[in-house]
């Protein structure tokens, strides 16, 4: 796992955009450890209150970048692959915002998040307790 995050967090994809991710797919799967370390994280990376809070319903507001709600859009429907798969039409707009390169990072940071929202739930993380090391860089 640690591997895996290394990686994306090397991938040449955004701070703000993969906090997005994080939290949104955090969101989704209900795992309060790791959406209270990814607004703390996505603050320290100077993201602001407004985008945190409206994250939920991105899809109704316009505070998110055309690639920030492909990403967005990529994250759900990969969190959520179960119910509908990935449509065909979401990989196209998608392919649109994101190189190869760049989309298979993407869908790497999806996956390595939610590996982290099932092992955090499993285990009872408590949420709260995560304090971001000065300095450091966002996971």
């Amino acid at each position: 796992m640690y591997g895996l995050e290394r990686h994306v967090r090397q991938s040449g994809l955004e701070r703000p955009l993969l906090e997005l991710v994080k939290l949104r797919a955090s969101q989704i799967n209900g795992c309060a450890y790791c959406i209270d370390m990814h607004t703390k994280d996505a603050r320290a990376e100077g993201e602001t209150e407004q985008r945190l809070y409206a994250l939920a319903a991105w899809r109704e507001t316009p505070f998110y970048t055309e690639r920030e709600r492909a990403a967005l859009e990529w994250t759900e429907a990969l969190t959520l692959i179960s119910q509908n798969h990935v449509p065909d039409e979401l990989f196209e707009r998608v392919r649109q915002r994101f190189s190869e390169e760049e989309l298979v990072n993407l869908t790497l940071a999806v996956v390595a998040i939610n590996g982290w929202n099932r092992m955090a739930i499993s285990f009872r993380t408590v949420p709260g307790s995560y304090q971001r090391p000065a300095g450091a860089a966002a996971r």
